[in-house]
């Protein structure tokens, strides 16, 4: 995977705007601005794309996938989350972009895994031209490739959860020593304005002599 055609996914570990770590990458999205990502794949290879707002605005950002040939694929407008698959049509780089173009200030934090499957492999026959090519299936690699991919997109769905778990608890956090703070300063008022009212009736019953 590349971001902006030249960074690769080691890179993107190290840069400003995108993080990569254990297959799932984090990128920042900037107000009024996209974010793309290139894929090469060859035909017939399946590309799994799930992808989810953690940060920003309404938590809503576009979602668009286009092939090497400029054909639309895929596209999302708004989306909180989503899950997509596609086989690779041709040969080629595939483009993942995600857009922020609606929003004019708040910039959006996107989680996003790309899981590209494995080529189909092809059988030749032993016909006499040559020519007897048919796809090679196998009923237990394919049993097996499904359970594989079911046990990547259960081990991707547990880390966006424990991102969303994470985030709720810092909001929770930052919102519970608000409400801290303020019962503090509301305490020191109410205390300074009942001092200053026992002062104010003392003063008020004070009785003055004049000598």
């Amino acid at each position: 995977m590349t971001r902006n055609g030249d960074t690769t996914a080691t890179d993107l570990a190290h840069g400003g705007a995108c993080t990569c770590g254990g297959g799932d990458c984090g990128a920042v999205v900037d107000a009024h601005s996209d974010e793309c990502f290139f894929e090469k794949l060859t035909s017939g290879t399946k590309l799994l794309l799930t992808y989810e707002v953690i940060e920003g605005g309404f938590l809503d950002i576009d979602v668009k996938i286009t092939g090497p040939d400029q054909k639309e694929i895929y596209r999302g407008d708004r989306e909180s989350s989503g899950k997509t698959t596609f086989s690779a049509h041709m040969d080629g780089t595939y483009t993942i972009c995600f857009s922020n173009r609606m929003s004019t200030m708040t910039p959006k934090m996107v989680m996003f895994t790309m899981v590209a499957g494995d080529t189909p492999k092809l059988e030749v026959g032993s016909g006499t031209a040559g020519e007897n090519i048919t796809l090679h299936h196998n009923k237990l690699e394919e049993l097996v490739a499904e359970l594989s991919a079911s046990l990547t997109n259960v081990k991707h769905e547990q880390e966006f959860m424990e991102v969303r778990e994470r985030i709720h608890r810092a909001i929770n956090e930052n919102t519970n020593s608000r409400v801290v703070m303020w019962s503090c300063f509301e305490a020191f008022i109410l205390l300074a304005m009942a001092f200053g009212q026992v002062y104010y009736l003392k003063r008020f019953f004070e009785v003055r002599r004049v000598v």
